[in-house]
């Protein structure tokens, strides 16, 4: 048990994920790296933490199914106590291709790895945070993607229809939880430069795009994780319901 605040972070074993656990850390949080199948760069993550002198703990789970979700949250309070924040984060992206394209089995996994999870998490994080519940409130962070509002055209509408049921329950989620004493807020991502483009077959895809943003350059992880920190932090104690993009003007 930790005296310190408490944040699960899902996915967070690379990219953003990864950058918003080193941030937390820094930040004298306790944080839970939640990881599906990469236990090394997990554990990694653990380690860069642990040298900085501060708490963490790697956590296997598939956040897509509620039992291991609920063992997710068991081992995160006994191991380090009551969470204070989650970040959904989880999610993955597959080949580009068009929409006609599509086969059902894609389609199924891409909306139910990357809302599913958000659920499932929000509803145990509920459970220990709300002061419906006895909890002392908390703060919930979805991250998103600037793709909820083009739509990828051509290359991942099922992932950006997928992102768009995020911002669609983060608006929801933030009335409904609101009054017991939870804040819900989302980030929505541009070109970042993470691995996640290459799970879409086209590791270089930012450089590619970049020249067509207002900025003309790609975005950072950690600058995503600095929104993702405000956002938990309470200098936004009075956000809920918000968006925060990060996309470089697109």
């Amino acid at each position: 048990m930790t005296s310190k605040k408490i944040v699960v972070i899902t996915g967070a074993s690379r990219g953003i994920g990864a950058a918003t656990a080193l941030l937390f850390a820094k930040n004298d949080y306790a944080v839970c790296v939640n990881y599906l199948n990469n236990a090394d760069a997990a554990n990694e993550v653990v380690g860069k933490i642990k040298s900085m002198g501060g708490t963490a703990i790697a956590v296997q789970a598939d956040v897509n199914k509620e039992s291991e979700v609920q063992k997710l949250f068991e081992v995160v309070t006994e191991q380090l106590g009551v969470i204070d924040v989650l970040v959904n984060n989880a999610g993955i992206l597959k080949p580009q291709a068009k929409l006609i394209e599509l086969t059902e089995e894609r389609v199924k996994e891409v909306l139910t790895s990357n809302v599913m999870s958000y659920f499932l998490c929000s509803k145990f994080a509920i459970r220990h945070m709300s002061t419906e519940f006895g909890g002392t409130g908390g703060s919930i962070i979805n991250v998103s993607s600037a793709a909820s509002r083009t739509g990828s055209p051509n290359e991942y509408v099922d992932y950006a229809a997928s992102k768009g049921a995020i911002d669609t329950l983060t608006i929801g989620l933030a009335k409904e939880v609101a009054a017991n004493g939870i804040r819900v807020n989302c980030v929505r991502p541009g070109l970042i430069y993470t691995d996640i483009h290459a799970d879409g077959g086209e590791p270089d895809r930012v450089n590619r795009l970049k020249a067509k943003l207002p900025m003309q350059r790609g975005g950072k992880p950690e600058e995503v994780a600095e929104a993702i920190y405000w956002l938990a932090s309470e200098k936004a104690s009075y956000a809920t319901g918000n968006f925060v993009d990060l996309a470089g003007g697109l």
